[in-house]
């Protein structure tokens, strides 16, 4: 994994044992401090002069509003970029130790460890780079990605997977933990673009987990005046014939009738139409580390459509 270990999404700092032995007193947060460490707790509330609070025990945390976020002070950040923390898992620095109160009172920032984050990200990653993320926010034209102490990302929606999906609903779901790969770094505009599809393995992988004969389970995709396309991977579909009773994201059964990779095609026959799954099923990654020079999704015995990708 290309990312360093410091700089990590959050909700993930929670379970280094440093991170919870510096939270359990006063010695640690100093300790915390004096290193410059990462931590990371749930914010508890937001006061009406978007402060957050955290309890930590045998302390008070607050982190005043011109430090939950970058861009905040600035107002290129929205209030609700603050507001949204309450309830969650968000990492800080210690900044100041008050012990003057019955109550000790820290004083955090998560603008410090987020600009030290970004500076990293941007210094060290390539395109290629393998790197994990968690899912913020989800819009119709992409997925929002967390790729390290709130540092944000997007992976528009047509590098999500091969096969096509209306949103980015129909893939992942907020709070996912997920591997992506970097696909440009602008440090001029500060920012880091992914991908996801190469990730979810080629045509000839995926064709491989399914046999003729078969029967499986299947999303359909899109329903064409010729045929129904069925994913049956994120990155494999098949086409089965006309139906009338079939829409986009209805789950189905479907027979396997043929596998034909010189032609890229999978011909199905739907069986039946199945309850809704709910909450989309992981991505079942082929590649989760390292880094990609190359991708090339189409069969070598194909002379239909190329779909591939190079990172440069």
């Amino acid at each position: 994994m290309k990312t360093s270990e410091c700089y990590l999404p959050e909700g993930s700092y929670t379970a280094l044992p440093e991170v919870r032995q510096a939270l359990t007193s006063l010695d640690g947060l100093r300790h915390a401090q004096d290193e410059g460490m990462i931590l990371e707790a749930v914010v508890q509330r937001c006061t009406p002069a978007h402060d957050l609070l955290f309890d930590l025990g045998f302390a008070q945390g607050i982190m005043p509003r011109s430090c939950c976020a970058l861009g905040v002070a600035e107002g290129d950040t929205r209030e609700i970029a603050i507001l949204s923390r309450v309830g969650k898992p968000t990492c800080f620095v210690v900044t100041e130790i008050d012990e003057s109160a019955d109550t000790p009172l820290i004083w955090l920032s998560r603008t410090i460890a987020q600009q030290r984050a970004q500076d990293y990200l941007l210094e060290t990653l390539r395109p290629g780079d393998v790197i994990p993320a968690s899912v913020t926010h989800l819009e119709n034209f992409g997925a929002f990605v967390d790729i390290g102490c709130g540092v944000a990302s997007l992976i528009g929606i047509e590098n999500l997977s091969v096969s096509r999906i209306f949103h980015p609903a129909d893939r992942l779901h907020v709070g996912q933990y997920i591997h992506a790969v970097v696909r440009s770094v602008d440090a001029e505009a500060r920012r880091i673009s992914l991908t996801h599809r190469e990730l979810l393995g080629t045509w000839e992988q995926n064709a491989a987990l399914f046999s003729p004969g078969e029967t499986v389970r299947g999303v359909v995709r899109s329903v064409e005046p010729y045929g129904v396309f069925i994913e049956l991977a994120p990155n494999l579909s098949g086409l089965a014939e006309p139906r009338d009773d079939l829409t986009p994201g209805t789950i189905v059964s479907v027979y396997i009738k043929s596998i034909l990779p010189q032609r890229m095609k999978i011909k199905l026959t739907v069986i039946d139409i199945l309850a809704s799954a709910g909450t989309p099923d992981p991505p079942p990654y082929f590649i989760t580390e390292g880094h990609i020079d190359q991708w090339v999704y189409t069969p070598a015995c194909c002379d239909r459509k190329y779909i591939a990708t190079v990172f440069e």
